[in-house]
């Protein structure tokens, strides 16, 4: 008996490592003072040092049940996107700048090709977060994951200084909300996608007139990653007042969570198209609007508030980094919480 007949192939892992070091190299920043394969991560805060009172935020997620779309569709090579969408775009929530980016793979089967191939799509979210991709684990776990099904997760850290955190503390009434469209998904909802959609490859595979693609393709699209957005709003001299991302629990969670006590949002459904997708979803499902705003992100992936002043330079700077921006809505005096109308 030896560890390969036990179902685990060290050499595989090997491969692995060999096949997903082109994509990693790619996100590299010059910070990085590791290389991969050692056991342990190391980023150089040097150039950080001119900041008054560097703070350092973090973020950790997965990519959730969405990924059993891509075991129908044998497609691996955007969930990783996905992965690191979720931790930076919290990140960048708070006013940070996401410096580097772990993974974690645990797979019933270590797939070398299939192994890069979900790598790759994480180097690719990390170079478009500006992050860079320090180390990461694959757990080959026979017996606990079926030999073609994995779980991918991830873990972010960024930095900020203190007094351009985030928090929403100094929001008043009059403050606009302006939303950055989604993809269209995201990774939340998909426990209730795989009940209203059959998940069939061959139902996956048809093209749909009304979402102008297959259904597979719009389920896929990867997470909006909104760092390069957010950023450009700062660097336009624009102060973020609150900002939330819209993952899961919708609109009715996730807005509140932006919100000083004493501070209500009030949001115009009518502000901004609604992909699709959504409206295929609430039909199919027979769902209801409160439950579709209450699950999905419905076409706003990122809210922000900013002074009345301020509206036209971030909606520049949002599309300048080619973000599609909103104005959705505005702040009022009253109880915590967020009003659709």
């Amino acid at each position: 008996m030896d560890y390969k007949k036990a179902g685990v192939d060290i050499e595989a892992g090997y491969q692995s490592v060999e096949l997903m070091k082109k994509h990693v190299q790619e996100t590299m920043r010059k910070e990085v003072l590791t290389n991969l394969g050692g056991f342990s991560g190391a980023f150089s805060m040097e150039a950080f040092k001119q900041m008054d009172k560097p703070t350092l935020v973090s973020g950790t997620d997965g990519v959730g049940t969405k990924l059993k779309l891509a075991f129908l569709m044998d497609r691996h090579d955007t969930v990783g996107i996905d992965c690191v969408a979720m931790c930076v775009n919290d990140i960048a929530c708070a006013g940070g700048e996401p410096l580097f980016f772990l993974d974690y793979i645990a797979c019933g089967k270590n797939y070398p090709h299939k192994i890069a191939e979900i790598v790759k799509g994480v180097a690719a979210g990390c170079k478009l977060a500006n992050a860079a991709l320090i180390g990461g684990e694959t757990a080959e776990m026979p017996g606990f994951y079926p030999e073609d099904e994995y779980d991918l997760a991830g873990f972010a850290v960024g930095i900020v200084d203190e007094k351009d955190i985030i928090s929403g503390s100094d929001l008043v009434a009059g403050d606009v909300l302006l939303g950055m469209a989604s993809s269209g998904l995201h990774s939340n909802g998909f426990s209730l996608v795989r009940k209203v959609f059959p998940m069939e490859k061959e139902a996956l595979d048809t093209y749909q007139d009304e979402l102008g693609a297959t259904l597979g393709e719009v389920l896929l699209t990867p997470t909006k990653i909104y760092v390069k957005a957010l950023k450009a709003v700062k660097d336009a001299g624009v102060r973020i007042k609150a900002c939330s991302h819209i993952t899961g629990g919708g609109f009715y969670e996730n807005i509140p969570r932006m919100l000083p006590e004493g501070r209500h949002a009030m949001i115009q459904k009518a502000s901004y198209p609604i992909p699709p997708v959504f409206s295929m979803l609430a039909r199919e499902g027979r769902m209801e609007e409160r439950m579709m705003y209450n699950t999905f992100n419905m076409g706003i992936g990122m809210a922000l508030a900013v002074a009345p002043s301020d509206v036209n330079a971030a909606m520049d700077a949002i599309k300048e980094a080619g973000e599609t921006p909103y104005v959705i809505g505005e702040i009022k005096d009253g109880e915590k919480g967020v009003t659709l109308c």
